[in-house]
């Protein structure tokens, strides 16, 4: 019923990833995660936010920075912003995401790698970095770093970014309930409850 279509570099992707897991357990329902590239989808669709990043709106980027710690202090995350390198090549860690999927280790990588990244300011490109993050997960890394460079683990991560533009994407979370009822972002997830509220009545 809840798909979420996201990548770990994204700040307000790791706010939604740790908030939803709650919601929907408490409404009883299941989280289909769908690792992406968002670099693909600003690539794609949503240039603007390269414009941004070149030409901040001062006041807006200071409120930015604001919103970003008052949702981690209420959410009980720790979030350095920004980070030492931003934005970061999260491509292996999001095909690992793929990769461990059907080991049931997805969560407990993505938040690895979350944490690593937005907690400790460690850049999750690197294979260091992401070995500290298997082992946080409880992930063999040599047999992660050899499932991430198949072809078949590519090519499902590059689908996925492709679908969620199909769907109307633009962004990182991209939520649907349903399949069809789409929200964007963190702060969206009140909505997304009521959503799937309806569709339980």
């Amino acid at each position: 019923m809840i798909e979420v279509f996201f990548d770990c570099s994204s700040p307000w992707t790791y706010l939604a990833f740790e908030n939803i897991q709650p919601m929907a357990a408490e409404l009883g329902v299941a989280i289909d995660w769908r690792p992406i590239l968002v670099g693909g989808i600003f690539n794609s669709v949503n240039p603007s936010v390269y414009e941004s990043r070149r030409t901040p709106v001062p006041a807006k980027a200071r409120y930015m920075l604001k919103d970003l710690q008052d949702w981690g202090a209420a959410s009980g995350l720790k979030i350095k912003m920004p980070p030492s390198v931003f934005p970061v090549n999260s491509v292996k860690v999001m095909r690992g995401c793929i990769a461990l999927a059907p080991e049931g280790k997805l969560v407990d990588f993505a938040r690895a790698a979350f944490e690593a990244y937005w907690g400790d300011d460690r850049d999750i490109s690197q294979d260091a970095v992401i070995s500290d993050v298997c082992a946080a997960a409880g992930v063999d890394a040599g047999a992660l770093f050899e499932a991430i460079a198949r072809p078949e683990i590519k090519d499902r991560l590059k689908a996925n970014t492709d679908e969620v533009i199909a769907r109307g994407g633009f962004g990182s979370p991209t939520i649907f309930v349903n399949g069809g009822d789409m929200y964007f972002g963190n702060d969206r997830l009140p909505l997304v409850k009521a959503a799937v509220e309806r569709a339980l009545r």
